[in-house]
């Protein structure tokens, strides 16, 4: 795929957002991965932020997302297909790899991410963002993650 398709299909209102998550994950780490991986979902696709929010007293808080985030479970492997799925169809995704969980220090993070091929990485969450019939004909397996 070209850079020029990547730019397209991510400039595309995307329908769907959904975040799967190792289904092995303690709720501690699992909330850390998803709020990780929102964060970026949310610098990558700034359209999908809804419109501010405004309390009795005419407060203004910042915009939630409309569509919502379901965060469904599946096993490493389901992770690491879907990943594939979604550069297969043209989906954007945002992995959270499992160095993420294992050093705080972001270099290191990066180098350790250079030494493996797509196929060898050990997912603990993916974000998949785009089509709404096509996002959730690929996470029809997926339960709800808890």
């Amino acid at each position: 795929m070209s850079m020029s398709t990547i730019i397209e299909t991510i400039s595309v209102q995307p329908e769907r957002c959904v975040i799967v998550l190792n289904q092995d994950l303690p709720s501690g780490k699992a909330a850390n991965a998803s709020a990780v991986i929102a964060l970026t979902v949310g610098q990558r696709h700034p359209e999908l932020v809804g419109a501010p929010l405004i309390d009795a007293d005419n407060g203004e808080y910042p915009g939630l997302i409309p569509i919502g985030i379901p965060v469904l479970s599946a096993h490493e492997e389901t992770l690491k297909n879907l990943s594939t799925m979604c550069r297969q169809q043209g989906l954007d995704r945002v992995i959270f790899p499992i160095e993420g969980q294992e050093t705080t220090d972001y270099h290191d993070f990066r180098a350790a991410l250079l030494l493996q091929r797509p196929e060898e990485l050990r997912l603990l969450g993916i974000a998949i963002i785009g089509n709404k019939k096509t996002v959730r004909k690929l996470t029809a397996n997926c339960k709800l993650f808890g």
